[in-house]
Formats: C-alpha cells, structure tokens, sequence
C-alpha cells in the first residue's frame, strides 16, 4: 500500500509513535549511561571515603605503630565494614600483611591481588581485580605516621556484582518509566489522530485540497456574488463579487467574515433555509432599492447539513458614484489588501496539503488564527462600533500589504455614536489619516504608524503619527488645500476631505511635524454617545 493511500488518521499516528518511540529510547539510552556512571561514580566515592576514613583513624595507626593488638584492630574495623555495608575493610602492614578481614582465617597471610603496588608507592589507587572474596572494586590508601613515613595501607572493596545489580535496579525502574510513557504517548497519539480527524470534518488530505481549490477557483472567477453560511448563522465565505455587491447597498462596509447574516443582510432567508433543509431557487429579493436574483442551498456533510450557500445576482444594474467622499474607495483598497492576504494564505495552505507537511500546515493555520483572533480581539476590544471595527481590521491588513507597522494604542476606546453620521465622520478621518502616514513612511527604515482614539468629555480626541518624512514648515499651511500633495498628480484628497469633515463637526486639528523625522496630527471632534 502506498504512503499516499494511508488514511490521514493512520499517518498522525504512526508519525506521533514514531518520534514518541526515538525520544523515549533516545532518553532511555541517555539517562542509563548516566544512572551508570553515577552509580559507579557513587560506589567508588564510598569505597574511598572508607578506605580514607580508616586510614586516617588513630587505631589503625597505633595498630601499625604496634600499641594496639591486632584482635582491637579486628573488632573495630569491622564495626565500620557493617556500619558502611561494603565487602571488605583489609588493614596492611608495610609487609603486605593482613591484620584484618571479614574472613578470620585470612588474618595473617600475604595480600592478593597484585593491585597494591601503587599504595606502597605511597599513592592512593582504584582497581577491580581477584581477591579470596571475589572480583571486587577495591580503594587503596596509604597510612601515614606522625612523621609522615608510611606504615602500611588500607584497603575498602565492594563486590562487582553488587556494583551490578545497583546498575541493573536502577535501569529496571527507568525501563518500568519508559515503558508508562510509551503507553501514555499511544494514547495520546490515538486522541490527536481522531481529534484532528473530527476538526477535518473527516475528510482525507486530498478532499481538503479539492475543497481548496473550488473555493480558490469560485473566489477568482464566479460573476455572481456568493455567500456561504454555518451553523452559527455566521458568514464563513464570501467572494469578491459579493463583497462589492454587499458593501453598495448594505450599510456594512467591514470585513463579512465571520459577521451574522441577519446584521448584514436581514431578509436575505438563509438561516430559514438552514432549518428547513430544503433549497430555494430563482427567488427575487428586494434590498435597500436592488432587485436581486437569489438561489439558496443547504450544505450537507455525512448527511448531515453544515451551513447554506447562498448566489445573488444584481438585476438593476444601477451604477451609484459616490466613492471618495462616502469613502467607499477607501473601504474597497482595505477589502482588497485582506482578500490578497487571504488569498495568499490559501496558496500556501494548498502548497502544504500537495507537500504533505501536515506537521507545518497545523502550525501554519494555529499562527494564521492566533494572529486573526489577536487582532480581531483587540480591534472589538477598542471599537464597539462592527462599521468601524471591520474598517480598521481591513486598514490593519492593507497597512501589513504594504510593509507598514499600523499599532493601536492600548488606551484606544471609540463607543457607538448616537448619529450614525458621527461614523462615518470618524472613518473618515481615520481612514484618510492612516493613508496619508502610509504613504509617508514608504522608503523608510522604520515604517511605524501608531493611532491613538479616546472618548473625553463628550468629544472624540484622535491622534495618529508616524515615522515618516515630514512635512516641512511651509508645506504645513497649504496641506489642507484640495489637490495639493508632493506625491504626483490625482493626488492631495486626504487631508482636504479630512478639513471639509472637520468644518461639518466643528472639529479642531493639530500638526507636529519635523523633516526626516516623522508627523503627528491631533484632531478632536464632538461625538455622542447612543445610550
């Protein structure tokens, strides 16, 4: 069978096994040399302390000095060898005679081993050799007298086979260890395959790049407009046709995505589709003065029905100008820069599925969400006004096409307006401000726009400012002039419209600017408050 041909359930869990079995036995390997070199390196530190401790012991050296018979020596020594749990504590002459050991009978008899060269040298030494009690590792310390001459050695050994078994006990709890988490990551790996199979919908990697590429052909080439909705009632598609369409004749001029069909189109009949699960073609709807020809269908998914998609086709073929003053112009450059954004983000997703990084496409689409759900949180946060707040969802991700960093003040708060005409005032002034800083910090190093927006005292105070050019001071009193602009010709709208908005609310504006350094404009505004 082919690796292509696995079920994607079938891969996550042979993947997650996989790397849950190297790291375990890459760790079990690891931490056994280590519990074996540490419990070697404790055994031997404990047969040298010994060993030490009784070579520095005042009855030892009176026993080698001859004032202490060598019965006394016996007992006491081997009062330290229980004491210590170690094989063998042997006391030596300079002969190499034994005047103790666990064994009576070796009492008396020439040492074994052939090791004790080196502690006659004067030197302490380490070994594992033969000896009457077995292969042992053995410490070697020289007995000094007071007059620093040596007078003989001792000798503290532990069995090889008990250094062994303290090894092998140690490995046994960590393999009991390993093998609990291996059983723990088989689980897990088993929850993650079937929970990534249930967010999929259950679809395979390929159903997810047709789906991809459907969606990807409808949003280029479809000539009518198309929605789609969930369960929640809440848009989760929309194409360009449709957003063009909604944004002239709805009232809403944000980002659809994500927003209730009822707030955006009231009587568009989707979610009555969504109950009843029986589709309506070739309806005629009427909305704000525009006739439109609607077709809706509901979706279904393991028979189960998901959402309802919903094609609507303008039947007037009215044409309304009204773009730079209404700021219609400046919505559709935001809605652009997000379906570029979006579109790119598709491409990448269908990259990743045809490369079969899953790994990399879950990261991939956990970053794209954090990041959308950070800035949709903030924005929401700031703005209670959706209008406003999917405006400037739409200006954050054109500012991000065009390289720029457009940050909100953590104080910003802007409620709903009384008059929706203060709304429409306020993006205005707004939108025109942040374009004109993008266009100022363009060819700069640092591309930093930082917008402040503050309910005080009945008014609405803005201050937006930027690390661009400048303005210098004899271009600051002809700014506000229609047409006037050092960008080229069609240019010079944005601080003139800013001016004609200011004079209908009786505003106020202030502008700090130095060459080479950067803009800041401070405006304020009456604004009411819908109670």
């Amino acid at each position: 069978m082919k690796f292509k041909k696995i079920p994607l359930q079938t891969k996550i869990l042979l993947l997650v096994c996989s790397v849950v079995i190297l790291a375990l036995f890459v760790n079990n390997y690891l931490t056994s040399k280590s519990i074996e070199m540490t419990t070697k390196s404790y055994i031997e530190s404990k047969a040298r302390d010994v060993s030490r401790t009784v070579a520095l012991s005042p009855y030892v050296i009176d026993a080698l000095n001859g004032e202490l018979s060598d019965e006394e020596l016996q007992q006491n020594v081997e009062e330290i060898r229980q004491r210590t749990e170690v094989l063998f504590i042997v006391v030596l002459d300079i002969d190499r005679v034994r005047l103790t050991h666990p064994l009576q009978e070796q009492i008396g008899k020439k040492f074994i081993g052939g090791d004790e060269e080196y502690v006659f040298m004067g030197k302490e030494s380490i070994s594992i050799a033969e000896g009457t009690l077995g292969y042992s590792l053995r410490y070697f310390t020289p007995v000094l007298n007071q007059g620093g001459e040596q007078i003989g050695a001792v000798v503290a050994g532990l069995l090889v086979e008990d250094v062994e078994r303290a090894v092998s006990d140690n490995r046994r709890i960590l393999v009991i260890g390993t093998l609990l988490s291996l059983l723990v990551g088989i689980f897990g790996a088993v929850f993650l395959a079937r929970k990534i199979k249930a967010i999929l919908f259950g679809m395979e990697p390929s159903q997810i790049a047709q789906l991809l590429e459907e969606r990807s052909a409808m949003l280029q080439y479809a000539r009518e407009g198309i929605i789609a909705i969930d369960l929640n009632k809440k848009i989760s598609l929309i194409n360009n046709e449709g957003t063009r369409l909604f944004k002239r004749i709805s009232n809403h001029k944000g980002n659809f995505i994500g927003e209730e069909i009822e707030d955006i189109f009231p009587n568009s009949k989707m979610s009555k589709v969504l109950e009843t699960g029986i589709r309506e073609l070739d309806q005629e709807l009427s909305y704000n003065g525009t006739v439109l020809l609607v077709n809706r269908v509901p979706i279904y998914v393991d028979k189960k029905i998901v959402g309802v998609v919903a094609t609507f086709r303008d039947k007037t073929e009215l044409k309304k100008l009204a773009e730079e003053l209404t700021g219609v112009r400046v919505y559709a450059d935001a809605l652009r820069a997000q379906t570029h954004e979006f579109m790119n983000k598709l491409q990448v997703i269908l990259g990743m599925v045809h490369l079969q990084s899953y790994d990399e496409l879950v990261d991939f689409v956990k970053s794209t969400t954090n990041h959308l759900q950070t800035d949709v949180g903030n924005i929401t946060r700031y703005m209670k006004d959706p209008i406003l707040a999917g405006f400037i969802l739409g200006k954050l991700s054109y500012a991000r096409e065009r390289g720029a960093a457009l940050i909100f003040n953590r104080d910003c708060y802007v409620p709903i307006a009384q008059n929706s005409d203060h709304t429409n005032e306020l993006i205005t002034i707004l939108g025109n401000l942040i374009d004109n800083s993008l266009d100022a910090v363009q060819g700069c190093i640092s591309k930093r726009i930082e917008v402040l927006t503050q309910f005080k005292d009945d008014k609405m105070i803005i201050r937006v400012s930027d690390s661009g050019v400048g303005i210098s001071e004899e271009e600051v009193d002809s700014i506000f002039q229609k047409g006037f602009s050092t960008k080229g010709e069609d240019r010079g709208m944005g601080l003139y419209l800013i001016r004609q908005s200011l004079r209908r609310t009786n505003g106020k504006i202030e502008v700090i600017s130095e060459e080479g350094l950067g803009t800041t404009i401070n405006i304020e505004i009456p604004y009411e408050v819908k109670e």
